[in-house]
């Protein structure tokens, strides 16, 4: 698709397209489906071809950079690609329902980053993001950005970011080093919906994560789902399906840089596509939506 639009990713001159890929769906067992590397070549493949030119990992899914790196190294110069730090290397996966380790000295940064360079088979990433939302005081203590900074003076890094939540993102917003923050949102996870609006006004890119996955009213989440029904949106779909309709309430979001949204099905890549494709909301449909799903129980927190 040639007509993906794009923004500019805040300062760090990035022209993203709007939807992004979130590769997260790559990392395979016990934390996933399994995932086949001919099923991650054709997903990642038909990525590139739509236009889509940011992809986002981290050391903590499983296979995701090992396939990544097997798919699309040789198309390198398509796509902005996004990973994290503070992951443990050499830590044993979790099981479904356990977090991930992170440890944030300069140690296991740096060999973080040296194993996802050679796992993705690229000299460079071009935001490297800190996981997990660490406290400005446990990356003070560690020395964590100043980590960060070296790998960007040698080459390593472009941009720096960090996948942030409250109570922590006020403070990652004071700090002033972040070129990126990527943030959850959707239409039924409203909690950053104005501190975005804050992180943007500092001059960082937004990415929104969870933007489909966690806002799609389905059984997995009943607390979502009870949302959904209750904000009664139906006469506001117009013909959309609810996916489609969350889509395009997170890409309505006025600062948003990009959406990353992660699949591995072929049908559901072009569905999402063609959401984008169709922009955002109305803004009257927009803000109805907004405050119905302020009244179900879906608001900003500040």
């Amino acid at each position: 698709m040639a007509n993906l639009p794009t923004r500019e990713l805040g300062r760090t001159g990035l022209q993203v397209t709007a939807l992004g890929y979130g590769a997260m769906e790559l990392r395979g067992e016990p934390r996933g489906r399994p995932v086949t590397p001919e099923q991650a070549d054709a997903v990642l493949n038909a990525v590139l071809d739509a236009g889509i030119n940011y992809i986002d990992t981290s050391i903590d899914y499983g296979q995701s950079e090992e396939l990544i790196g097997r798919a699309i190294a040789h198309r390198r110069s398509e796509y902005f690609l996004a990973t994290k730090c503070g992951c443990l290397v050499g830590a044993a996966a979790a099981q479904p329902g356990q977090r991930m380790p992170h440890v944030f000295t300069r140690e296991n940064i740096v060999a973080g980053v040296d194993q996802s360079l050679a796992r993705m088979k690229t000299d460079y990433v071009d935001l490297l993001q800190f996981h997990a939302s660490p406290s400005r005081q446990r990356l003070e203590e560690n020395e964590a950005i100043e980590t960060v900074l070296d790998l960007k003076r040698q080459g390593k890094v472009r941009f720096v970011g960090m996948s942030s939540t409250l109570p922590n993102l006020a403070d990652h917003i004071q700090m002033g080093v972040f070129d990126a923050f990527q943030i959850p949102y959707s239409a039924l996870q409203r909690e950053h919906e104005a501190i975005i609006g804050e992180a943007a006004a500092a001059g960082s890119g937004i990415v929104i994560r969870g933007g489909a996955a966690r806002g799609a009213p389905s059984g997995e989440k009943q607390a979502d789902a009870a949302v959904w029904e209750r904000a009664n949106l139906d006469d506001l779909l117009d013909g959309m399906t609810p996916m489609e309709f969350i889509l395009r309430f997170t890409f309505s979001h006025p600062e948003l840089d990009t959406n990353i949204v992660g699949t591995i099905n072929p049908q559901h890549l072009r569905d999402n596509l063609r959401a984008v494709e169709k922009g955002p909301l109305s803004a009257d449909i927009y803000e109805e939506a907004k405050r119905r799903l302020a009244e179900a129980g879906s608001a900003p927190s500040r």
